[in-house]
């Protein structure tokens, strides 16, 4: 049984990884441990004869959002693999987001074989059942350990589990769990080791992913969508496009597919700031909807009663744009890019459409599809365009002045100073809000990346490392709690080929508790900030120069494009902005007064 019993569990695990990588896995990021030797060796084998590449990570809950970011920017499944035991439970938190941002990811977990559970064998714990809620597919791949399984079941498991990691059976992409049970001995000898070697070095590597076709839709368009959904383009309407969740490869077609319908509707599209379309050329886009949406000018609000909406994903953050669609008294339709489930919690949307924008518009008849904008939609439109010309330029005087400094203007400066086609990671909490209400619906186009599945602030740097290891080089714009959320994902530092800028809002604890109704007046007994900012005494430049991480301090914004410049040209780099959390949550209030006050000025 020993060494006979290692060789075959390294072949099992070569077999299943082979197929993975057949089944276009290129990342594998693999946590320590002893259970999982046998798929450790088997990666180390691989990676030596150029199946992929390897990512070392000694924290689970890094190395699983690591992979989340790859799966976010690349549309293609990373494998992480970790050993038994309490590794399995730190998987949740980016399985959690996986689930509900429809991001691809793989996890690959070693545990005992079936008859040392429930027994009190050492690090055998109940993980099969850690990560079931939220995987888009579960196997344990038999109880008698992976080394039982034959070739065929192998390759057969490896092909099930990337194509649900992709989407399948009317489901969207999401993290898909592999429990593989092994049994002793897990560790084959060098002579073992050496053959195998030999043996890959005769097979040719995988050919690159085919990344220019985008994927079929993952699912149909429900039945009980027909037609166009009830939207009339000659009768007013707009369109609201919430944060992007498609595959990359399906981008172009959908940006184009927009055009086509504001070409032939004439509606103004409000566009959240994780929408990725801020910057698009030949889109009429809103961004300010967020400071106004209380106190639309006269013949928008007359209008509201009849307005239709075409929602494209998800809802953007925002609660006054939610006000607003509350009041739309037109048909709704909901079309995403390939997620059927519910993504409507006013309940007025009719759908879903879950085949994508493209499709919708291509099954479109065509006196719906041909023709030009109706003069009424033109005039309600250039309202639109008015008014967001005026806000753009009230927000130009206010955030772009030489003497501005807190987090609106800081958005506002980032967004024109970042290279085009640069992607950004945002992390959640006042960061997202901010580029959402502050940034211009026109400039530099870029993908923008965020965690807004389920919207939390854990594995928000290694996130961002794993966006920039996929795409070669990438932006964080983070707060200080993120941040320190996350610090082992500074150990990404040593193995990193992307280029990551960390751009650090310093505010002293949590700033968007102050933009909600929490802090009490000054004579009330609750400690506001011990409950609820929890501001922590760290230098976080010091912690970065911990893990060889270089920094800098950027007390203005003339400081600031400069420190950018330096910062893009280091291979990680830290910039420091200290702000006043309190001040500038009254900015934000006074700012939202201007803007509504400016509605009706000429």
């Amino acid at each position: 049984m020993g060494p006979d019993l290692a060789a075959r569990n390294l072949d099992a695990a070569l077999a299943l990884l082979q197929g993975l990588s057949a089944a276009g896995v290129r990342h594998w990021v693999v946590c320590p441990g002893s259970r999982s030797a046998p798929l450790a060796s088997a990666v180390g084998l691989l990676v030596q004869r150029g199946w992929g590449r390897l990512h070392t990570a000694i924290d689970e809950r890094s190395a699983a959002f690591f992979g989340l970011g790859l799966g976010r920017a690349s549309g293609q499944p990373a494998a992480v693999i970790t050993t038994s035991g309490s590794a399995v439970a730190n998987l949740l938190p980016a399985v959690v987001e996986a689930d509900y941002g429809c991001i691809p990811l793989l996890l690959l977990t070693a545990d005992r074989p079936l008859r040392l559970k429930g027994c009190g064998a050492n690090q055998t714990v109940n993980q099969d059942a850690f990560l079931v809620a939220n995987v888009r597919w579960f196997d344990q791949a038999g109880p008698d350990g992976l080394a039982a399984l034959a070739g065929g079941r192998l390759r057969s498991l490896a092909e099930t589990a990337v194509r649900h990691c992709r989407g399948t059976n009317g489901q969207p992409p999401g993290a898909v769990h592999l429990n593989l049970p092994f049994e002793e001995p897990l560790h084959a000898p060098a002579q073992v080791l050496r053959e195998r070697a030999a043996a890959l070095a005769a097979l040719p590597a995988p050919p690159p992913l085919e990344t220019g076709a985008p994927p079929p839709p993952s699912s149909p368009a429900p039945a009980n969508v027909l037609g166009w959904g009830g939207l009339d383009p000659d009768r007013p309407g707009l369109v609201v496009a919430g944060p992007w969740r498609g595959n990359p490869q399906a981008w172009p077609g959908y940006v184009a597919a927009l055009r086509r319908w504001q070409q032939r509707s004439g509606w103004p599209v409000l566009a959240d700031g994780l929408s990725g379309l801020r910057g698009c050329d030949q889109l009429e886009l809103v961004a300010s909807y967020d400071l106004v949406a209380p106190r639309l000018p006269h013949d928008l609000a007359q209008a509201l009663p009849q307005l239709q909406v075409l929602r494209l994903g998800p809802l953007p953050a925002s609660r006054r744009l939610l006000e607003l669609l509350q009041a739309c008294g037109g048909p709704q339709l909901l079309v995403s890019e390939g997620d059927p489930r519910p993504l409507d919690p006013l309940a007025r949307c009719r759908g879903p459409w879950s085949g994508g924008l493209a499709a919708w518009l291509a099954q479109l008849p065509q006196p719906v599809a041909m023709g030009s904008p109706a003069t009424s939609n033109l005039r309600l439109a250039a309202s639109w365009r008015g008014l967001e010309q005026r806000l753009q330029a009230l927000l130009d005087q206010q955030l772009l002045a030489p003497a501005a400094w807190g987090e609106p203007a800081i958005a506002r400066q980032l967004e024109r100073w970042l290279p085009a086609h640069l992607p950004l990671v945002i992390a959640n909490s006042s960061p997202v809000r901010d580029w959402e209400s502050f940034t211009a619906p026109v400039g530099r186009p870029r993908a923008i990346h965020a965690c807004r599945g389920a919207s939390g602030i854990d594995g928000t740097l290694s996130v961002a490392c794993g966006v920039a290891e996929a795409l070669g080089q990438a932006v964080l714009l983070t707060g200080d709690l993120a941040l320190l959320h996350d610090s082992n994902g500074w150990l990404w530092h040593s193995q990193l080929t992307g280029r990551l800028l960390v751009v650090l809002i310093d505010n002293g604890g949590g700033g968007i508790f102050e933009q909600l109704p929490i802090r009490p007046a000054a004579a009330a007994p609750l400690d506001f900030e011990r409950l609820f900012a929890m501001p922590q005494a760290l230098n976080h430049a010091a912690l970065a120069a911990a893990h060889g991480v270089p920094s800098r301090d950027v007390p203005s914004l003339a400081e600031l494009e400069p420190a950018l410049a330096w910062g893009l040209e280091q291979p990680m780099a830290l910039l420091v902005l200290r702000t006043d959390r309190r001040a500038d949550a009254a900015w934000r209030q006074a700012l939202r007064r201007m803007a509504c006050s400016s509605v009706d000025s000429p």
